[in-house]
């Protein structure tokens, strides 16, 4: 499938300088220059998909560790791992509104393509649901942001206005509504899909746990019409098994994961590490996925520990989580110096090192640094967990328990949905082991519902949506990580500041939103996060 395009795209928030002469286009134009007529949408389907799924260092170097899902000792990581600009951290605050537009982009030019064309009629609808999607990670992240006036440039709108994070989210879940209705599967389907293939029973339930997810968004500000829109997910059928998982799967033709692209940089690979915080947890109930997820050095020393070829040791009783925090430059913040350090794994050799990291376990090798592999937007276990707490909430969702447990067995099971090896496979009597010895509990319920979110979130990579629903529902509960030079203190950031170029290309919309919204800063809470 072609995936690639000579195509321009302004993206939300940009100014373009244009000039013209009179009769230009006529004179320019050559007869058999590339028109409407000769690209087929479908195709702009498939690259917004993968457009939005390659996430990498967009949500690596805060959010993942923000979270504490994941440690590093690296420089880089100290954005997130320490709260500590490094490696030119503001440049990497436009990384997830930038391909987040960029798909939009995409999308709106496929509208524009299939506009007037009832042939195009569940394309459209497909459209509309991926729209609903990508606004919502940026709105999630930032706060108010363009939306209706977003990538209309054709429009001679080069300077959209930011719409109110309350405003975006009441439009998601009516176009969600609408556009999913209007799913037809006896129409023509969509061809270059990579979601489903073009299944519209698929598409629908995606459509509708998408509106769960953002009902479920507005629990502490609107929990009215977060019941309204969750029952009517509900209603109308969402994810049913972990074939309706949305990921796109990436390939080896210059579409490899942008996740294993930064874990295989020599840096990060030596020094990232699955968090002590989500590890601990998970060990605290003998959760059968530690050792499909992580793994320690096998061998000793610096240079197995930088060996990007050789799968580590998963036994279960030697994973270990890092703590956040710390460096290996030495002073009182040196790993050495954290409580519980395992030690370092001595030199091999006279002209080797010895590797402080190298017994706390790393993202398993043969899972995370496959560069075929899935990235994963949204799952079934994440909707049954939030349909699961729904139902807590006394709303009609179905039965918490069925729910919970169903999520349990399908957060376990989707692993092996990340390449063709099967390598995070978990076995099928442990999953049923562990669900039947971890039934949902009426009074710790809200709790275990999501830290299992956090669970699944972070071992599938998707650590935008581990820090909303952090936000939303207060777990994990984090210890703030102290640390000298912080761009933030005494508290786990709440959200991302603005691109910093948006102050040249949209500044006036650009202060209207924050003198609205609050400073532009780490510590600022979006409309949905009030408390």
């Amino acid at each position: 499938m072609k995936k690639r395009y000579i195509i321009g795209f302004l993206l939300a928030g940009a100014s373009l300088v244009t000039s013209c002469t009179k009769n230009f286009e006529e004179v320019n134009t050559q007869p058999d220059k590339l028109t409407d007529e000769l690209i087929n949408p479908n195709y702009l389907m498939s690259q917004a998909q993968i457009t939005f799924s390659q996430t990498g260092y967009d949500q690596l170097l805060f959010q993942s560790m923000w979270m504490q899902s994941l440690a590093s000792t690296f420089s880089y990581y100290s954005n997130g791992d320490k709260y500590v600009y490094g490696g030119g951290g503001t440049g990497y605050f436009n990384r997830t509104w930038n391909r987040s537009y960029q798909a939009l982009s995409l999308v709106y030019e496929m509208k524009n393509l299939i506009k007037d064309k009832p042939e195009y009629a569940n394309l459209e609808a497909c459209a509309t649901i991926l729209q609903a999607m990508f606004i919502q990670r940026v709105t999630d992240l930032h706060g108010d942001a363009p939306y209706s006036q977003a990538s209309q440039a054709k429009n001679g709108i080069f300077e959209p206005v930011f719409d109110k994070q309350e405003d975006i989210y009441r439009a998601i879940l009516s176009q969600l509504e609408q556009a999913t209705a209007a799913l037809d599967a006896s129409k023509a389907t969509p061809t270059a899909d990579l979601f489903y293939g073009g299944n519209i029973a698929q598409w629908k339930r995606l459509g509708y746990s998408l509106m769960l997810k953002a009902a479920m968004r507005l629990t502490k500000v609107d929990a009215a019409t977060a019941k309204t829109y969750a029952e009517k997910a509900y209603a109308g059928g969402t994810m049913s098994s972990i074939a309706d998982n949305a990921k796109v799967m990436t390939d080896a033709n210059g579409n490899t994961s942008s996740n294993s692209d930064a874990l295989l940089v020599t840096d990060d690979f030596r020094e990232v590490r699955w968090g002590k915080t989500l590890i601990d947890f998970m060990k605290s109930s003998n959760d059968p996925r530690v050792s499909a997820i992580a793994e320690i050095t096998d061998g000793n020393g610096k240079a197995a520990n930088e060996d990007r070829t050789k799968p580590g040791i998963t036994t279960y009783s030697l994973q270990m989580g890092m703590p956040n925090g710390y460096v290996t430059t030495g002073g009182s913040r040196d790993i050495s110096n954290a409580p519980g350090y395992p030690g370092a794994t001595p030199a091999a050799s006279a002209t080797d090192a010895p590797a402080p990291l190298g017994k706390y376990s790393r993202p398993r090798l043969q899972v995370y640094a496959e560069r075929t592999s899935a990235n994963f937007i949204y799952t079934y276990g994440e909707s049954e967990l939030l349909l699961a707490e729904a139902a807590t909430r006394g709303w009609s969702t179905g039965s918490a328990a069925t729910h919970y447990a169903n999520a349990l067995t399908a957060d376990m099971a989707s692993l092996a949905q990340y390449n063709t090896s099967g390598a995070a496979a978990v076995n099928s009597a442990a999953i049923a082991t562990y669900v039947a010895a971890h039934p949902l509990v009426s009074a710790t319920a809200l709790e275990q519902i999501n830290m299992e979110y956090y669970v699944v979130t972070s071992t599938t990579f998707n650590f935008n949506e581990t820090f909303a629903n952090w936000r939303r529902s207060g777990f994990p509960v984090l210890t703030p990580i102290t640390y000298a030079g912080q761009f933030i203190t005494g508290q786990v950031p709440r959200r991302m500041p603005y691109p910093t170029t948006l102050l040249q290309t949209n500044g006036a919309n650009y202060q209207a939103a924050v003198q609205r919204q609050g400073p532009d800063n780490f510590a600022t809470r979006v409309w949905w996060d009030k408390q």
